[in-house]
C-alpha cells in the first residue's frame, strides 16, 4: 500500500475520533506475529510484555500457535497478568530482578503465583531480599531463573559490547551461582536466561552509513559465534546442579541465530508484533508498522510548515535521531532540527505538508514498541478498513511498569 492510500485508510477509519490518538493494524500485528513464529522455526516464542503493554494484545498474540508464555518486566506485573480467574498466562517469567518489597510478598502470599511466576536473578542478593521479606519455612517455594550475561567482550575484557546486565558471565560464575540456590532453602532453580541485545536491538543495516553495517554485522557474527559456546557450555554445567524447565534466548532482531543453538528451548520476542522504527534496519527481516499515533495540525505557521500538537515522544535509550517520533503519513515530513519533537509542539516542514491546514492529522510511528501505550489509554483497532474496537493499555487499566 502506498503512503497516499495507507493514509487515506488510516483518516477514514479514525475521522470520528479527535487525536492525539494511537491506532493497532490488527492484519499488521497478525503479519509480524507469523514471521516471529517463522523465524523462530519451532521454537516457542515467550513474549517481551513491556514491548506491548496492552492485555488485550498479548492474548491476541498468545492464542497463536508458536507463542507460549510472557517475559515480564516487573513483578507487581507479572502478578498481574497471571492472577485473576482469566490470567493471561500461568507462565510469566519476570526478566528483571526485583526489589519490590510489596510485590515479594503479595508473591509468597499465593502458593498459586508461586507457581506460575518466575523471578529473575544473577546474584545471592537477591534471594535474600526474598527472605527478608518472608524467611523460607513460612512460604511456598519460589521459582528463580538465573540471568546470564550475553554481552560480547574482548580484548582480555578491556571492550565490552553489549547492555550492563548480569555481572554472571562464564560457565563458572553461573555455576556458582546455581549451586548457591539450590543450597537455599525456599527456592526451586527451573530456568536460564541470556539476552544478546548487541545482536537483537542492534539493527545491522542503518540508512545511510554501509561501513558502519559492515562493523556491526562482523561484531555481531563474532557474537553469535561466542555466545552459542559460552551458553551451552552455561547451560551444560548448571544442568548437573539442577535440572532446568526452560533455557530462554535471544529477541526480535536475532530470532534466527538464537534458535540454531540446540541449547536454547524457547525465544523472547516482543518489538517485532508492533515494528517500530529502531526495527527497520535489518537485512534478515522487515515487519509492517502496525501502531500508529496520530497528532492535529494546529498551526500554519508559513508557507511549507505546519505545526502538530504535542509530539515529544522521546523513545529511551542513548539520546539520538533515531530515538525521535518519525512523521509517516503524510510522506515528505521532517522534524525541524532546532526543535525536534516537542512536549507542546512539533513543527514539520517538506513536501508533505502541502494541503494540510488547521485540524487535519499527521501519523507518526515510534522509535520503540511498548513506550508508545505509556501515552494513549487505548489502542484503536484497525482491521481492513474499519476499526473493529478499542484495546486498552497499561495505562488504560490504571497500571504503569
Amino acid at each position: 500500500m502506498d503512503a497516499d492510500a495507507a493514509r487515506a485508510r488510516l483518516d477514514a477509519a479514525t475521522a470520528h475520533l479527535d487525536p492525539p490518538l494511537a491506532v493497532l493494524d490488527r492484519d499488521a500485528l497478525d503479519a509480524n506475529a507469523a514471521d516471529l513464529v517463522r523465524r523462530a522455526a519451532g521454537r516457542p516464542v515467550r513474549v517481551a510484555s513491556k514491548s506491548v503493554r496492552s492485555r488485550d494484545v498479548l492474548r491476541r498474540v498468545l492464542a497463536q500457535d508458536g507463542f507460549a508464555g510472557v517475559l515480564g518486566y516487573t513483578l507487581a506485573e507479572a502478578l498481574w497478568l497471571a492472577g485473576g480467574e482469566d490470567p493471561v498466562s500461568t507462565d510469566v517469567v519476570v526478566g528483571y530482578p526485583t526489589v519490590d518489597r510489596a510485590a515479594i510478598a503479595a508473591l509468597v502470599a499465593d502458593e498459586v503465583a508461586c507457581t506460575r511466576v518466575t523471578l529473575m536473578v544473577d546474584s545471592p542478593a537477591h534471594l535474600d531480599v526474598v527472605d527478608a521479606v518472608c524467611p523460607p519455612g513460612r512460604r511456598p517455594d519460589v521459582r528463580v531463573c538465573l540471568d546470564l550475561d550475553a554481552s560480547f567482550r574482548a580484548a582480555g575484557g578491556r571492550v565490552h559490547v553489549g547492555v550492563r546486565r548480569s555481572p554472571v558471565h562464564t560457565p563458572a560464575e553461573a555455576t556458582a551461582l546455581a549451586r548457591h540456590v539450590v543450597a537455599r532453602p525456599g527456592f526451586t532453580l527451573v530456568g536460564l536466561m541470556a539476552y544478546e541485545a548487541q545482536v537483537a536491538g542492534l539493527g545491522d543495516a542503518p540508512p545511510g552509513r554501509p561501513l558502519r553495517g559492515m562493523a556491526v554485522r562482523r561484531l555481531q557474527a563474532a557474537s553469535v559465534r561466542e555466545i552459542a559456546t559460552r551458553r551451552a557450555a552455561a547451560v551444560a554445567a548448571v544442568s548437573a546442579v539442577a535440572p532446568l524447565e526452560f533455557v530462554n534466548g535471544g529477541g526480535t532482531g536475532s530470532l534466527q541465530t538464537t534458535t540454531t543453538e540446540p541449547a536454547v528451548t524457547e525465544l523472547a520476542a516482543g518489538s517485532g508484533l508492533y515494528s517500530p522504527t529502531l526495527f527497520d534496519t535489518y537485512r534478515a527481516f522487515r515487519g509492517r508498522p502496525a501502531a500508529l499515533f496520530a497528532l492535529p495540525v494546529t498551526r500554519v505557521p508559513a508557507p511549507g510548515l505546519v505545526t502538530a500538537a504535542g509530539g515529544g515522544w522521546i523513545a529511551s535509550g542513548p539520546p539520538g535521531a533515531d530515538r525521535v517520533p518519525r512523521p509517516t503519513y503524510p510522506a515528505g515530513l521532517r522534524l525541524l532540527p532546532s526543535e525536534g519533537a516537542g512536549e507542546v509542539q512539533t513543527p514539520l516542514r517538506g513536501p508533505g505538508t502541502a494541503g494540510l491546514g488547521v485540524g487535519d492529522r499527521v501519523w507518526f510511528r515510534h522509535a520503540k514498541a511498548g513506550e508508545l501505550c505509556e501515552r494513549v489509554d487505548a489502542l484503536h483497532v484497525l482491521a481492513g478498513e474499519d476499526l473493529v474496537g478499542s484495546w486498552s493499555t497499561y495505562r488504560g487499566e490504571g497500571r504503569t511498569l
